[in-house]
């Protein structure tokens, strides 16, 4: 039987440091009390971590964070990996009511992770993406395909915390962090993949479909086939 908290590991440590100390206010006063309870129960609120039940569906990636779809652009990847091309790039901005907790958008090998040190701008701002502190995980699918999510601390968010290792494989929706406070995760997806989410699109970590990584292109197969059989 799973016995398992529904909260992240961090936070369960935290809470109970604040919760020994709400006791020890409360012996102060009842009010100090209350309000050591009420920043407990806030930090568990923070850091919860429920069970999520990811799509079974081949070929697709999911979000890997709550939040909503703050943009979507086509851009070069991440200048650390060092990749040619264009890709398309899914931002998701995490508030503070968000579940923090992010996961794998697909099934696939992670060939490399980079921490990249650096500043904490607001992260609905285009230059956080180039800025700000963040760790991009690449990843290698069965069939050959890449894909890679950034995640990117915010102005309040100062730890990333990340749960995997190079060489590890991940399953789609496998927990692999945490960004404490508002924070932001961006995905890059080659263009052969269909994005399936708008723009301020609410989205659910493990569980929202953001792509199809083969559907544009069976599409323009089907329509070279029509084209040659006119």
């Amino acid at each position: 039987m799973d016995l398992r908290l529904p909260f992240d590991k961090d936070g369960c440590k935290i809470a109970g440091i604040i919760a020994v100390i709400a006791i020890c206010l409360g012996n102060i006063g009842t009010n100090m009390g209350w309000l050591g309870f009420l920043m407990t129960i806030g930090c568990l609120a923070f850091f919860r971590d429920p069970e999520r039940v990811h799509p079974s569906k081949d070929s697709i990636a999911v979000s890997p964070a709550d939040g909503i779809v703050l943009k979507i652009s086509e851009c070069p990847a991440p200048d650390e990996l060092k990749l040619p091309g264009t890709w398309q790039k899914i931002s998701i901005f995490m508030s503070v009511f968000n579940v923090h907790v992010n996961r794998s958008p697909v099934t696939g090998i992670v060939e490399k992770i980079f921490y990249i040190p650096g500043k904490f701008f607001n992260v609905t701002l285009d230059k956080a993406s180039d800025y700000n502190e963040r760790r991009a995980t690449y990843m290698r699918l069965s069939d050959g395909t890449r894909i890679i999510f950034v995640q990117i601390a915010g102005l309040l968010a100062r730890r990333i915390r990340c749960d995997i290792t190079e060489g590890q494989t991940l399953e789609i929706g496998q927990r692999v962090g945490i960004i404490r406070f508002g924070s932001r995760v961006d995905v890059y997806l080659p263009n052969s993949a269909k994005i399936l989410v708008e723009e301020g699109q609410i989205t659910v970590a493990g569980e929202t479909i953001i792509a199809d990584l083969k559907r544009k292109e069976v599409e323009d197969d089907r329509k070279q086939t029509r084209e040659e059989e006119l």
